[in-house]
C-alpha cells in the first residue's frame, strides 16, 4: 500500500484530515516517483539479464546446488530456480513503486520459510540466490537510485535469514 494510501486510511479510519507531518511525507513520495519509476523500469527491462547474472553468480559460489542431488539438479529444477529469482526480482519492484516494503511481506514473504523448508530447498541458498539477484540489479543502476533499491532486497534477506 502506498504512502499516500496508508495516510488516508489513517486519517479516515482517526475521523480526520491528514496532518502536517503526513503531508510532508506524501509530498516527498510524490518527489521521488520518478526516481521509483525509473528503477522499476529498469529492473522490468533487464528481468532476463539480472536473473541470469545472477544464476551464474550463484552457481559458480554454489556449484553444488547443479550437482546431482542439488536443489537445481536438472532442467526442471533449474526452470524453477530461475523463475522464483525472476519472482523475487517482481517483487521488489513493487515494492519499490509504493516507497515500502508491505508488497513484499504480503505478497512474497509470509510463510516463505515454511513453503522452502516442507520442498526441502535450503534456505540460507535462497538467501544467497537474492543477494546475487541484489548484485547483479543494482549494477545496472546508478548510485542513488542503487541505494533507493538496496533496502528492498535487504528487507527479503534479513526476513528469509
Amino acid at each position: 500500500m502506498s504512502v499516500v494510501s496508508q495516510v488516508i486510511l489513517k486519517a479516515d479510519d482517526e475521523l480526520r484530515y491528514p496532518s502536517s507531518g503526513e503531508l510532508a511525507g506524501i509530498e516527498k513520495f510524490l518527489a521521488s516517483g520518478q526516481q521509483r519509476i525509473r528503477i522499476a523500469e529498469t529492473l522490468a527491462e533487464n528481468d532476463k539479464k539480472i536473473v541470469d547474472q545472477a544464476q551464474k553468480q550463484l552457481f559458480r559460489k554454489r556449484p553444488d546446488f547443479r550437482a546431482p542431488g542439488g536443489n537445481a539438479y536438472g532442467q526442471r529444477q533449474y526452470n524453477q530456480c530461475l523463475r522464483d529469482y525472476s519472482w523475487y526480482l517482481r517483487l521488489i519492484t513493487y515494492g519499490i513503486l509504493c516507497g515500502n516494503k508491505e508488497p513484499i511481506e504480503k505478497i512474497g514473504l509470509i510463510g516463505v520459510k515454511e513453503m522452502y523448508n516442507s520442498l526441502n530447498v535450503p534456505v540460507p541458498g535462497m538467501v544467497e540466490a537474492i543477494r546475487c539477484l541484489k548484485d547483479a540489479a543494482l549494477g545496472l543502476l546508478n548510485s542513488e537510485d542503487a541505494t533507493e533499491a538496496a533496502p528492498y532486497f535487504d528487507y527479503i534477506i534479513q526476513e528469509m535469514s
